[in-house]
């Protein structure tokens, strides 16, 4: 059992006690008489009177006061976190709208006058499509492409059938052609005439031209820019009649054809081939007129021919 006494009952006690020597004071007892004890046949001996000493106060101890409990400090909450504020969304920006600009217009460009030209076209390139004879010849026109124009008095062009299958290449027009505007008309061509007949041919079916259209003053050779004016008309005029066989008359006219520089001597009586077509080289009627020699050499020449057109199948004509 627990004996510690509390302060609270400690000072009820030291009360109850002070009340008791209060009652015994107004009783008038000073102080305790002695109780008699029982003895054996007598009264118990009287006690002597004990002074009862006032009981000294007791001082209360002094009360420790329990020790505060030291309450936590109070959990700092955290501040609110501040929101940011919302963010402002720009307002949209207003654009202006852009006006077009306006078609700018371009000055015109003065453009120079060029003064009318007579188009031509150039000889030395042949058409790609098989043109008659007919629209050759108006392609030639009146020529002007080299110096010959300004002498001639009239072009010679060529004579005979458009689909011949012998044709004959002399070098340029004479005094006589000249004139007439025909090619072979003078004395060369009434040689020509014969040699043709001879073959068993007809001045009209075989197909007779030159290299050059224009008469070269005093009958010299031709240029050689002359001859680049005239060969592309030379050349398309092959490509329409198409023959089985050419027979070259002179020189100027085997060196075209054969892109050769060689002697007639060494070129006549040997065939040649020209962009697929059979040539025999021989001498041209005017030498044959100078030199009546060489008519056997050239008759040789035209007996090969002959027999070429032969084995062809074109004795006469196509």
């Amino acid at each position: 059992m627990s004996t510690d006494v509390t302060s609270e009952e400690f000072r009820e006690l030291v009360g109850q006690f002070r009340s008791s020597l209060s009652a015994l004071k107004d009783a008038g007892a000073d102080s305790v008489s002695g109780l008699a004890s029982p003895q054996e046949g007598g009264a118990l001996p009287a006690v002597a009177e004990l002074p009862v000493a006032a009981a000294p106060e007791v001082a209360p101890a002094p009360v420790e006061a329990a020790a505060p409990v030291e309450v936590a400090s109070p959990v700092e909450v955290a501040s609110p976190v501040e929101v940011a504020s919302p963010v402002e969304v720009a307002s949209p920006v207003e654009v202006a709208p852009v006006e077009a600009a306006a078609p700018v217009e371009a000055a015109p460009v003065p453009v120079a006058e060029v003064p009318a030209v007579q188009a031509q076209t150039p000889a030395a390139q042949p058409s790609t499509a098989i043109e008659t004879l007919a629209v050759l010849r108006e392609d030639i026109g009146d020529c002007q492409r080299c110096d010959l124009a300004k002498s001639r008095k009239n072009l010679v062009f060529g004579v005979g059938s458009e689909t011949a299958s012998l044709m004959f290449i002399g070098e340029a027009p004479g005094v006589e052609e000249d004139q007439l505007g025909e090619p072979f008309v003078g004395p060369s061509g009434q040689l020509l005439d014969k040699m043709i007949v001879a073959m068993g041919f007809s001045r009209e079916t075989v197909y007779i031209a030159n290299v050059l259209k224009c008469r070269p003053p005093d009958n010299r050779d031709p240029k050689a820019a002359e001859v680049a004016a005239c060969e592309g008309f030379l050349a398309r005029q092959i490509r329409r009649v198409a023959p089985s066989v050419i027979v070259t008359l002179g020189k100027p006219a085997a060196h075209l054809l054969l892109k050769s520089k060689a002697s007639m001597g060494s070129l006549r009586g040997v065939w040649q081939d020209c962009d697929g077509i059979a040539v025999m080289p021989t001498y041209h009627p005017a030498y044959l007129l100078r030199d009546p020699s060489k008519k056997r050499e050239t008759w040789a020449d035209l007996q090969q021919v002959m027999a070429r057109l032969k084995t062809l199948g074109t004795q006469e004509g196509k």
